[in-house]
């Protein structure tokens, strides 16, 4: 019975060394997951980022709406016949809160 126990006793040292200090332990176990749930993360917005450039692609090939905003926005352009007029604002002054 004596040797039993010791058996029992040197098989719970030997699983509880593999668990704290061997090799793919507890704490690379945890630091494995948080690098998994990081990375999940990351895939998520590009998977939402990707999802939006494919409609844009749609949107493009579509028709030309898209594509005349595209130019009016990033380069400026102007129908033929159009005026294009460019406010400039003086800065802003700063507003102080009004005490009645």
């Amino acid at each position: 019975m004596k040797r039993l126990i010791l058996l029992m006793i040197g098989l719970l040292a030997i699983l509880q060394y593999r668990l704290w200090l061997g090799d793919n332990n507890l704490s690379e176990y945890v630091v494995l997951q948080a690098q998994i749930e990081a990375q999940q993360q990351s895939n998520e917005k590009l998977v939402a980022r990707n999802q939006i450039l494919k409609e844009e692609i749609i949107d493009l090939q579509s028709g030309t709406e898209a594509i005349e905003e595209r130019a009016r926005n990033e380069l400026g352009m102007v129908k033929e016949g159009e005026t294009f007029y460019r406010v400039v604002g003086s800065e802003l002054r700063e507003q102080q809160p009004f005490n009645p």
